[in-house]
């Protein structure tokens, strides 16, 4: 077993190699300006590493990115492999970041607690309490009325 910091500093290679090479030296036309390297992790033996991505666009894009990724999966390992330095190279599996999609759903649902706060706001605008507007009694009016007379 590696030690935690080892797998660390691989991982943090790895999005930089992987980065790099499908910037300047993947030609596949799938993976465009639009795919984004996240975050990696490795595990603790050093033998695989999850790269996560994002890819900007439509459903399609996403579609034509993953294929381009897997079919450059090789050429990503072997120039990882290549910076490493490491007896093992590690397998490389790629998986969509779920962030962009979660922060959507997170501000869907923030816009639909501002709107029936909203709702809620304008109900209570023109709204008075039931009972008085102070509804305890105070001791002091008690004694006024009733110990003071006597």
């Amino acid at each position: 077993m590696a030690d935690n910091a080892r797998a660390k500093r691989l991982a943090d290679l790895i999005r930089e190699v992987v980065a790099q090479k499908l910037q300047r030296g993947v030609k596949d036309p799938r993976l465009g300006s639009h795919v984004t390297i996240t975050d990696t992790r490795v595990t603790g033996d050093l033998r695989e590493a999850t790269v996560f991505y994002t890819v900007y666009g439509d459903d399609e894009t996403r579609a034509e990115a993953a294929a381009g990724l897997e079919s450059a999966k090789g050429v990503l390992r072997s120039e990882v492999g290549r910076a490493a330095g490491v007896k093992f190279t590690p397998t490389l599996t790629f998986v969509a970041d779920a962030l962009p999609e979660t922060a959507r759903t997170i501000e869907d649902l923030l816009d639909q607690a501002r709107a029936s706060d909203a709702r809620v706001r304008e109900a209570s605008s023109g709204a008075r309490y039931a009972g008085d507007a102070d509804p305890y009694r105070k001791p002091a009016e008690d004694d006024e009325d009733g110990a003071a007379g006597e």
